[in-house]
């Protein structure tokens, strides 16, 4: 009989709840933003507020839209048109509605994040499709949308002056899944913003370019 081998606990999934609770964080506390304020830089970005959420609700579509198709392409993206409304403004499809003002936008990043949500639980684990940090299973999916809701809510808190934390295992599961190569030892989110250029760690310098890895794990 072969001796076993002892590989440790797996680590755990980011799943379409996690998805869930990063975007009901990030609108409870984007709902306490002062609506003049809408308009300011968010955080080191060279985008303002409201642009930075549209962008976010963007990628949270963006991601359920890739895991639609019955077969989905591996190649590129499903080919929704992109546009922008100023040079310097993010590349979007979907423009949330100006006269609704702060309270429509939030909803429009909700409906979105509810999209992705939705495909993450119902989309079969074998599928893939395209996306630029690499062809994706649903978790990395889910991943990249945890990932971006959490990073972009600090740019939006930073340019809002709010308060933002996120839950400490909702960062463990996010840099497990998509940097594994990143540093133990740190708080995960201090971590997690330093994978993505946005803080330095004791002894690592901020990055200036950095890519998250949404290739599935074995």
């Amino acid at each position: 009989m072969s001796p076993s081998v002892e590989t440790g606990p797996l680590p755990s999934p980011v799943t379409a709840d996690d998805v869930d609770l990063a975007v009901r964080l990030a609108v409870d506390v984007l709902r306490d933003a002062p609506s003049e304020r809408w308009g300011d830089r968010a955080g080191s970005l060279e985008w303002d507020c409201w642009e930075t959420a549209e962008h976010l609700a963007n990628d949270l579509l963006y991601y359920s839209v890739q895991l639609g198709p019955q077969v989905p392409p591996l190649d590129t993206h499903v080919p929704i048109a992109l546009n922008r409304k100023r040079p310097d403004a993010p590349v979007v499809f979907l423009f949330a509605d100006r006269a609704a003002g702060p309270a429509g936008l939030l909803q429009v990043m909700e409906a979105c994040g509810a999209l992705l949500v939705a495909m993450v639980r119902t989309t079969p684990s074998g599928v893939r499709a395209h996306h630029a940090a690499g062809v994706a299973d649903p978790e990395g999916f889910a991943a990249l949308g945890v990932q971006e809701t959490l990073v972009h809510t600090h740019d939006l808190a930073e340019g809002l002056g709010l308060a933002w934390t996120p839950p400490s295992a909702l960062c463990s599961r996010v840099l497990t899944r998509l940097f594994p190569e990143a540093p133990g030892g740190a708080d995960p989110w201090r971590t997690l913003l330093w994978a993505t250029g946005r803080a330095e760690l004791p002894g690592r310098p901020r990055l200036d370019r950095w890519r998250s890895d949404s290739t599935p794990r074995s």
